[in-house]
C-alpha cells in the first residue's frame, strides 16, 4: 500500500511539473538596454563627482589649517596649541562623518532612481509570462545552470522599451 501511495505522488509530481513552463531572460542585456537606466548612471555618477569634489575641498582646508598650525605652533602658548590641535580634530571628523553620510546620500539616491526601472523590468517581464502562459521566469545570470525553457529576453525587452517610453514621457 505504501509503495503505491509513493508511486502516485511521484506521477502527480511528475504530470505537474511537465504542465510547469519556465522561461528566462537576461537581466544585465535588458538593464543595459534601456534609455532611462542610463540616464540613471549618469545622474548618480554626477552625484558621485560633486560628492567627491566637495570631500576634497574640505580635506584641502584641513590641510591648509593644519600647515599654518604647524608655521605658527612655536609663537603659541600651550593653550594656544591645545585649542588649535582640537579644531583641527574637528574638522578632520566632520570629513569623515561628510563620508559616511555621502555614501548613504548615494546609496539612497542609487536605490531612488533603480526602484521605478526595476518595477518596469518586472511589470515587462510579467506582461510577457503572461502572453506565453510560463509559471517561472529566471534570471539567467543568477543560474547556475539551464537547458531548454524559453528565451524571454527579446520579448521582454520590446515591453520594457516600450514601459520606459511610456514612463520617460511623463
Amino acid at each position: 500500500m505504501k509503495q503505491i501511495l509513493v508511486a502516485l505522488a511521484v506521477i502527480i509530481s511528475s504530470i505537474g511539473f511537465a504542465q510547469t513552463k519556465v522561461g528566462h531572460v537576461n537581466s544585465q542585456k535588458l538593464l543595459d538596454t534601456l534609455p532611462s537606466r542610463k540616464v540613471a548612471i549618469k545622474k548618480l555618477e554626477d552625484r558621485q563627482r560633486e560628492g567627491m569634489q566637495e570631500l576634497e575641498e574640505m580635506q584641502k582646508s584641513f590641510e591648509q589649517a593644519y600647515r599654518k598650525h604647524q608655521e605658527t605652533k612655536k609663537d603659541k602658548t600651550p593653550m594656544l596649541i591645545e585649542i588649535d590641535e582640537s579644531n583641527l580634530m574637528k574638522k578632520q571628523q566632520a570629513i569623515e562623518m561628510r563620508q559616511q553620510s555621502l555614501e548613504q546620500e548615494i546609496q539612497a539616491y542609487n536605490e531612488e532612481l533603480n526602484k521605478p526601472i526595476l518595477e518596469r523590468i518586472q511589470k515587462a517581464i510579467e506582461i510577457v509570462a503572461d502572453r506565453k502562459k510560463l509559471n517561472y521566469v529566471m534570471d539567467e545570470s543568477v543560474t547556475l545552470y539551464f537547458k531548454g525553457g524559453i528565451d524571454c529576453t527579446a520579448e521582454v525587452m520590446v515591453e520594457m522599451l516600450r514601459l520606459d517610453a511610456e514612463a520617460m514621457k511623463k
